[in-house]
């Protein structure tokens, strides 16, 4: 089942053990999808190794971390009408890129589509093993209550999970794909809100999916600060003032009270200037949208700030 029109596109750095694994997956897909891995700047002979032993797969080697714009990248490299994008942690299920593929096509209208993420505990943890389980973000998903078009197979969304989406490569392209502002950490969400900005709409496809093993090669407290300065730049870059200052506020009374949110807060409060150069807020519809999402986020579980 040969199928060219997704590029999976992997970024990655000094995470090399994953990284095969990863790509071990992908090359036994049965829609033997084209790969490009974006190394940012590993350490840990990764270049090197995906070289020697997935040599069909595209390499680019920017020589310094690029965060989430590795993606934007490769997307200028790609020549496929689709984009799967993919952790080294995380590999797609046989048959799903297929299927997102086949949503894009008879759906002109949608820019992305999100799979369901089941989780993998490692099996190298001193613990015993279980089975996988199902993300808890994927409930949010699978019950957004953003009003959707009759011809839409499914929930609309108000963001994605770069891990376990298909974008157009085209959508990405015209939207600006990730900012450079925001690096890695919640980088999604403001792409997505651009895309909508655009008219187009995000999907959820609970026939797909995504697999993920977190790797235990990350910097929690590093994410944890970029994600609540991310999501602060975001919600003062698009969101209406009263819902950029709700957020704001629910933030700053939720984080956990350590030097970690301080500097987060400080960074977020320095990048003011070219904010409030490049602020944009959102076309009323889709704002509209976000502010249905804000009390299921609130009540949420999984989009806790730790680490």
């Amino acid at each position: 089942m040969n199928d060219a029109r997704t590029t999976v596109v992997v970024i990655t750095r000094d995470r090399r053990d994953d990284l095969l694994h990863t790509l071990g997956l992908l090359a036994a897909l049965p829609e033997r999808p084209p790969v490009t891995v974006v190394d940012n700047g590993s350490a840990d002979g990764t270049a090197q190794a995906v070289r020697a032993r997935h040599p069909a797969v595209r390499l680019l080697t920017p020589g310094r971390n690029l965060g989430a714009v590795g993606r934007n990248l490769a997307a200028r490299e790609v020549t496929t009408p689709y984009l799967a994008f993919c952790d080294d942690d995380s590999w797609w299920e046989p048959g799903s890129l297929a299927g997102a593929a086949d949503l894009l096509d008879a759906h002109k209208g949608v820019a992305s589509v999100t799979a369901r993420i089941l989780v993998h505990p490692r099996s190298d943890l001193p613990v015993a093993p279980v089975e996988p389980y199902e993300d808890p973000v994927i409930a949010e998903l699978r019950h957004s209550p953003i009003p959707a078009p009759g011809w839409l197979p499914g929930p609309a969304l108000g963001s994605f999970l770069a891990a376990a989406t298909v974008l157009r490569t085209d959508a990405f392209r015209a939207a600006g794909g990730f900012s450079p502002r925001l690096w890695l950490g919640g980088e999604e969400e403001l792409l997505a809100a651009d895309l909508a900005a655009l008219g187009w709409w995000l999907l959820y496809a609970d026939e797909l999916t995504a697999h993920h093993c977190p790797s235990p090669h990350r910097d929690p407290t590093l994410r944890r600060r970029h994600g609540i300065r991310n999501t602060l730049w975001f919600s003062w870059l698009r969101r209406s003032a009263p819902a950029a200052l709700r957020r704001t506020v629910r933030l700053a009374a939720t984080v956990p009270r350590d030097t970690v949110s301080v500097r987060a807060f400080a960074e977020a409060a320095a990048g003011l200037p070219w904010v409030l150069r490049e602020r944009r807020p959102l076309p009323r519809a889709v704002e509209e949208g976000l502010r249905l999402l804000e009390a299921p986020q609130n009540a949420s579980t999984a989009r806790r700030y730790v680490g």
